[in-house]
């Protein structure tokens, strides 16, 4: 084991948090280091510095998103004018080295920063030997002692497999694997009504593969329940097969190398079989925590969901040992908020700062064929919250001017504001199911983060022709019934 080493932070895990802490308190001439080490997956996928974001997540997730939309717009383009041999054949092993090749990008990109700000990186998986000392071992076996005077756990987490059901582990693969594939995944089932499920069935079929979803219970789960069904039912419009109220029982590897599954459907309790490509678990996230021995530094855990508990300045029940992110109980799982938790984290620990991180009122889109965008509460949040009648609902399906002339099908495209009935009605939240709908709601979330009211969104002038634009036209409410059908600009 190497002698110790002392800094003034020191940071586990090297994500979007981690880094985002650990680069702020370096600029701010601290002495800090990095360790961060990924655990391959149990199909042996590994990858480089950067954390889920980067190599499992928003990024290749973004990018193979955007390759669906555009064999959309192929099948648009002849519409236009366009002379495009139908159909378009597309090659995943070309688009999979394009978007492998540009992650393995940032993670040099990332290494190279640390590298410019003096920030020491270590490979090596971390664990508490003490309050202010950890224990790092290499890939190799070699041990290293470093202690610090503030520690920061940044470590996120990892999918979830369901290890009670039959061959699960031996032939399901995860969002850990599914952007490291270098063929084709075919066939593919996907397991989880989660965000993640969603948005990759969606690409799946975007890409003209036969994509079928099982769901146990409700999509979306703590997303507006109304846009969550507009969300799959556009889903299923354009191919993608739903198995709703099913669970997976067993899934056996056939001679032909296809795998069976078998479920079970919890409406009329019989049992089904399918054959499949490629089996996606998408069931939900567990923090990396386990490994960490956080009972040697007295650090507090939930213990259902083996989250850190944390207090409003990010602290655990140890007071210079912080945890920020994933990782950290009641914290949305949202790579911007992770970011800016830890730079304002560093800023008050080193830079006489006391601004404490805000996590109301964050947007987020969930990157699915018909993209969904949200800030603020749900309808059904803010009835819970406020009572049904402190609350009004104003509404509108729309046509994009983009569907008009390739006669695409605009039936879900659909818009709602969520306000208090009290004028001037202040705006509790805003949800958006449309083309580019993080580009609409990440302008409209500074509005209603400064306190925006139904009256001023109304009286802000639009930006036409935009899809946007529809957000300041919300003129019909819910409780008139009248039809909130948008006929055209």
């Amino acid at each position: 084991m190497e002698g110790r080493q002392d800094y003034n932070l020191l940071v586990i895990g090297g994500g979007s948090g981690g880094l985002a802490c650990a680069k702020e308190a370096a600029q701010l001439g601290m002495k800090v280091a990095v360790v961060d080490y990924v655990e391959p997956s149990p199909r042996g996928t590994r990858w480089g510095l950067g954390g889920t974001c980067v190599n499992v997540g928003c990024i290749p997730k973004k990018l193979i998103h955007q390759a669906a939309l555009l064999g959309g717009m192929i099948r648009d383009a002849p519409h236009y004018g366009w002379d495009v041999a139908q159909p378009v054949l597309h090659d995943w092993r070309k688009m999979a080295e394009a978007v492998q090749n540009y992650v393995k990008s940032l993670n040099w990109g990332h290494r190279v920063q640390l590298q410019d700000r003096k920030v020491k990186y270590f490979n090596i998986k971390a664990s508490f030997v003490n309050e202010h000392t950890i224990c790092g071992v290499t890939k190799g076996g070699k041990e290293t002692l470093l202690s610090a005077e503030h520690i920061v756990i940044a470590t996120g987490g990892r999918p979830r497999y369901p290890t009670h059901i039959e061959g699960a582990l031996e032939y399901g693969i995860t969002s850990d694997d599914i952007f490291w594939l270098k063929e084709s995944p075919g066939k593919t089932l996907v397991v989880g009504a989660s965000y993640v499920a969603l948005e990759c069935a969606g690409f799946l079929t975007g890409l003209g593969l036969d994509t079928t979803v099982m769901m146990r219970s409700i999509p979306l789960r703590g997303f507006d329940q109304q846009m969550s069904s507009l969300v799959t039912a556009y889903m299923a419009s354009q191919g993608t097969r739903f198995l709703k109220h099913c669970t997976p029982s067993r899934v056996q590897k056939l001679p032909d190398g296809q795998l069976q599954v078998t479920w079970e459907d919890l409406t009329s309790g019989k049992e089904n079989m399918g054959t499949f490509s490629t089996v996606l678990w998408a069931i939900g996230r567990i923090p990396e925590t386990r490994s960490l021995n956080l009972e040697n530094a007295g650090i507090n855990t939930n213990p259902n969901s083996q989250k850190i508990l944390v207090d409003a300045q990010e602290a655990t029940s140890v007071p210079h040992i912080y945890a920020i992110g994933d990782v950290a109980e009641g914290r949305p799982e949202l790579t911007p908020t992770a970011i800016m938790a830890g730079k304002l984290l560093a800023r008050r620990l080193y830079g006489q700062s006391l601004d404490v991180m805000d996590y109301s009122n964050v947007p987020t889109t969930v990157f699915t064929p018909l993209e969904y965008g949200c800030v603020g509460l749900s309808e059904e949040e803010a009835m819970a919250r406020h009572g049904e009648e402190h609350v009004e609902v104003y509404h509108a399906y729309y046509k994009p001017l983009e569907f008009t002339v390739a006669e695409r099908d605009a039936s879900q495209c659909y818009i709602k504001m969520v306000c208090l009935r009290k004028p001037p009605q202040l705006v509790l939240g805003l949800h958006f199911l449309g083309p580019n709908a993080g580009e609409v709601t990440q302008g409209f979330a500074l509005g209603i983060k400064c306190g925006a009211s139904y009256e001023q969104v109304m009286r802000t002038v639009g930006i036409h022709p935009t899809c946007a634009e529809e957000v300041a036209k919300l003129r019909i409410s819910k409780r008139s019934g009248l039809d909130p059908t948008v006929t055209g600009c």
